[in-house]
């Protein structure tokens, strides 16, 4: 009988990457999820019933208990970015991460990998940095053998990063940005999979890993690469954080009148952390521990970003018919 993974949040950005992985290591795949009908995408990554999609709520000791019933493994991709609400930083973060660590050890789960990030500390200013890191030390204390992933900003086809600026892109003739100047090491999506993957087959020693791709840039940066790629000028306008203070709780405020209708653009938690670089520590373990060599945001951005071309897939033609002389 082929071994059984748990993956929490196995359909969402990365979960699903992680998934398709697994299932290609021949091992069968519990996507545990909250609407199980929304991530009937994953069945075909594998042969039939190999990849299965099943309700789960972290905040359930019950539903976790299920889904992590007859699994060797278990992966747990859960995040939000959402500091309110039933699913708030704690909830998800802290109080489901430590659910699912505890209730893995009691059914004799040995390996678990968590997925954290880049920047959790409970010294920062940053509330979702809190709560990452204190969801880190809940799974440490029922799981000291876990393996940890902290991935900086990922990026891929479905990421809501490049895709949402080359959105904005297509519309406005600026892109207003908070903390220009902070650095950021973009990681392929698939590369944090990877070593998600390494980890549930125990080829990762225990601890925590740092993934960052292999170049560092600054926001304003990114932002210059994604409008090449893209073939558009923008002004790339910098938001002061004194400004960007006084607008996130604007946002947020609206967000709520409307009942999400208006989502908040930027929130005042999401300014605190723009405030700190998001890279690899000098002395953190990354992929180089775990023989993975990272791919370049120059490699990949434009396989999935020509759709925010000015003519799409037909940019690059109608620039060479340019160049015909009658």
């Amino acid at each position: 009988m082929p071994k059984l993974v748990t993956i929490f949040g196995g359909a969402g950005f990365l979960g699903r990457y992680i998934a398709r992985r697994m299932a290609k290591e021949g091992w069968r795949v519990r996507v545990a999820v909250r609407r199980p009908n929304e991530a009937l995408h994953v069945r075909p990554y594998g042969s039939v019933g190999q990849v299965e999609p099943v309700f789960c709520n972290i905040r359930d000791d019950a539903s976790v208990r299920a889904a992590l019933l007859g699994a060797d493994a278990a992966v747990n991709c859960v995040g939000t970015f959402d500091k309110s609400g039933k699913n708030n930083f704690d909830a998800v973060h802290v109080d489901g991460a430590g659910r699912i660590a505890r209730i893995a050890s009691e059914v004799g789960i040995d390996q678990l990998t968590h997925i954290s990030a880049i920047g959790a500390d409970a010294g920062s200013d940053s509330l979702y940095a809190q709560s990452k890191a204190a969801g880190e030390a809940a799974v440490l204390e029922h799981m000291p053998d876990a393996v940890i992933l902290r991935p900086s900003v990922m990026f891929g086809p479905e990421d809501q990063f490049f895709n949402r600026f080359g959105t904005l892109a297509r519309y406005s003739v600026v892109l207003p940005i908070v903390g220009a100047n902070t650095k950021f090491q973009p990681v392929y999506v698939d590369d944090v999979a990877q070593a998600a993957v390494k980890a549930t087959l125990g080829q990762a020693q225990a601890g925590s890993y740092e993934l960052g791709g292999p170049d560092v840039s600054t926001f304003r940066e990114l932002m210059h690469e994604m409008l090449r790629t893209i073939h558009r000028r923008r002004l790339v306008l910098n938001i002061p954080f004194w400004a960007a203070s006084i607008i996130a709780p604007i946002s947020e405020v609206v967000d709520k009148l409307s009942i999400g209708l208006i989502p908040a653009q930027i929130t005042g938690d999401q300014v605190r952390s723009l405030k700190s670089d998001n890279i690899v520590s000098d002395d953190a373990k990354g992929f180089a521990e775990l023989g993975i060599k990272p791919t370049s945001t120059e490699t990949l951005l434009p396989e999935y970003l020509w759709r925010f071309r000015p003519s799409g897939q037909f940019d690059a033609i109608k620039e060479s018919a340019k160049n015909l002389r009658v």
